[in-house]
């Protein structure tokens, strides 16, 4: 074909104007197939190239984005630490996961439709009464009267007698302290008084799940040693006496 091109463009001045065009085109046609034809191996072999790059890039986002908190709420809760990610996805912060997870369980409802309710614009308290949760729910006994950011709510629960109770109305910063002080409470078997404690410093939930989680870690060990010791201790005094015999 280039040959019969080149012959074409020596016919005269007036054919090579059509020819060399005709040529061009052709070379940059075979060269660009020929490129291809030896880069397409390569892509296919690169995870940058199709839907494996995605999938890598979600799976490393979900793993990387979990964390102790997000773990614990799984466990307390009982469900699967995939379905906190999910919650996480959507855009709910960190310290209201819980009230996602909290809600949707005393309302016997999935968590999406709790999350759809509260994306829409709803505050917690909304979406309590709209599933005909009180309350009464969210209340969690303390032997000393706290301060803030839990005095507001606990100043409500004083100040009414329990049959009440029903006209309290609590804001979503209610929600969410009370919500968060019960499952950090209950799911590391603390006081509820020393998350008060922490609370009151300013400290946000993740911080102080991890702190108590420390705290609670290191204390269980120290347990485990001194009942190792102890019963080391008593099989000495055993040895010692069966010896004496």
């Amino acid at each position: 074909m280039i040959t019969g091109l080149l012959a074409f463009g020596e016919a005269g001045a007036t054919h090579a104007d059509l020819a060399e065009p005709l040529l061009l085109r052709y070379v940059e046609s075979h060269m660009r197939h020929t490129l291809w034809t030896l880069a397409l191996p390569a892509l296919l072999l690169t995870p940058a190239f199709g839907v494996d790059r995605a999938e890598a890039q979600t799976a490393f986002s979900v793993s990387a984005s979990i964390g102790d908190f997000h773990v614990a709420v799984a466990n307390y809760y009982r469900v699967p630490e995939r379905e906190v990610i999910v919650i996480r996805e959507r855009r709910i912060p960190d310290d209201e996961i819980p009230v996602v997870l909290f809600i949707a369980q005393r309302a016997s409802v999935s968590p999406q439709r709790i999350i759809d309710l509260r994306l829409r614009g709803d505050s917690w308290w909304d979406i309590s009464v709209r599933f005909g949760l009180g309350p009464e729910v969210y209340y969690v006994p303390v032997a000393v009267a706290p301060g803030p950011p839990y005095g507001r709510a606990y100043g409500h629960y004083k100040k009414h007698p329990r049959n009440q109770w029903k006209v309290i109305v609590l804001n979503d910063a209610d929600i969410v302290n009370l919500v968060e002080l019960r499952f950090l409470s209950e799911h590391y078997h603390v006081a509820p008084e020393r998350i008060i404690e922490m609370r009151g410093r300013d400290r946000d939930f993740v911080a102080i799940n991890a702190d108590v989680r420390v705290h609670e870690s290191r204390r269980k060990h120290d347990d485990d040693d001194d009942d190792d010791q102890g019963s080391n201790g008593h099989s000495k005094e055993r040895g010692r006496g069966r010896k004496g015999r």
